[in-house]
């Protein structure tokens, strides 16, 4: 038999499956992949529920429904003061994964060079490798998770066709300020490159931050992709509903790969998202106060155990470094020891690098966005088992 394709057949299995399988075999408090245990706001849930037996349950537009990119359009008008024409620059997609791949297909040209920042979420390497685009990697260095100004310059060059970020950042939870953006922006502008920016954490910020879209700087409305989802938002993260905020001449090439990739998304999902997004504001303010709270729960306990806890300052991840309690093997040994000897799971950090060996081998994510009673369950398990 011929083979597949070779990049892709030979990737491995994502680490969040691989944990979240040894959790149940262990029966492990589970704070590695990153869902909520809550079920989103019932007004979300119920639009979505009465769409489903009252709606229209075939084919919605491929764009995405009116309503949903009326109301995303409405949404960065109130967050971040965007003005966006609904119609032929907002895109629904089947969560923020596929409108990643969207934009990357639909961008990069075989040999364009992409600029991408470790820890990395996991699918944008494979995506960016399999459009032939050429990743051009700058790391980011524990506990502060500063920008490497001199390293990010040098990546970027005339070759370079776009720079793929997160903000706020799983999995180090930093959120980019208002001059790391700037720097960024300019190196966009210099060398004539795009941003597309995963910004699905957008509410999800803490001590008293304020979430920037590079979107909204000088020069950058004209070549910025902005992507965000209901999951994140809503606590929905088994809708995967994602919707990408693009300039029109962007957004052509990127809606033309989603017609071809999934076409639509289910209609009800996409009509509980747009109530999601015409939520008060009260609501996003409660998410991140209450996501805060949950952090400083979890973190706390985990430093009083004697983790050292680095600062996470949004998403719904805390990162420790596990050193002080002397475990001296990898982070992969590390979270598969504490999942079968103290029923605990959580994330080893380097699975977020291209080269894994390359990078600090020390940390573990915990994520916090768990009940308080799951959060206590981990926490006493943990105690229980670094104290005896």
């Amino acid at each position: 038999m011929k083979s597949a394709n070779s990049l892709m057949s030979g990737l491995g299995t994502t680490v969040f499956e691989v944990m979240s399988g040894l959790a149940r075999e262990y029966q492990s408090v589970n704070l590695g992949q990153g869902f909520p245990d809550d079920k989103g706001p019932e007004e979300v849930r119920r639009a979505a529920a009465d769409y489903l037996m009252d709606g229209h349950n075939q084919y919605p537009p491929m764009m995405g429904l009116p309503e949903l990119r009326q109301a995303v359009a409405e949404h960065a008008k109130r967050f971040q003061g965007l003005e966006i024409d609904w119609q032929r620059e907002v895109l629904v997609t089947s969560g923020a994964t596929e409108a990643l791949g969207d934009c990357l297909f639909g961008l990069i040209e075989p040999g364009d060079e992409v600029v991408l920042i470790e820890p990395l979420y996991d699918s944008y390497l494979p995506i960016v490798r399999r459009a032939g685009g050429i990743p051009k990697l700058v790391r980011l260095e524990p506990p502060h998770w500063s920008l490497p100004r001199q390293e990010l310059a040098d990546a970027f060059s005339d070759r370079t066709k776009l720079i793929l970020f997160n903000t706020p950042m799983n999995p180090c939870s930093k959120v980019f300020d208002a001059e790391e953006l700037e720097f960024i922006a300019s190196l966009c502008r210099k060398h004539d490159a795009y941003a597309v920016c995963d910004e699905v954490y957008e509410h999800i910020i803490f001590d008293d931050r304020r979430h920037v879209s590079i979107m909204t700087l000088p020069g950058m409305r004209e070549r910025t992709a902005r992507i965000g989802s209901a999951g994140k938002s809503f606590s929905v993260t088994g809708w995967k509903v994602g919707y990408v905020t693009a300039p029109a001449d962007m957004m052509k090439a990127i809606a033309k790969t989603h017609q071809f990739m999934t076409f639509t998304t289910p209609p009800n999902l996409q009509w509980g998202t747009a109530t999601g997004l015409r939520l008060a504001d009260d609501y996003y303010v409660t998410l991140a106060r209450d996501m805060q709270r949950k952090r400083d729960r979890l973190g706390t306990a985990l430093a009083e155990i004697g983790f050292e806890v680095l600062p996470s300052h949004g998403t719904y991840f805390v990162t420790t470094d596990f050193r002080p309690l002397g475990f001296n093997g990898t982070d992969e040994d590390f979270c598969r020891h504490i999942t079968v000897e103290a029923g605990v799971t959580a994330v080893p950090v380097s699975a977020f690098y291209d080269d894994s060996k390359t990078a600090a081998r020390h940390f573990a994510r915990f994520c916090f966005c768990k009940h308080d009673a799951t959060l206590d369950a981990a926490i006493e398990r943990l105690g229980r088992y670094f104290r005896r």
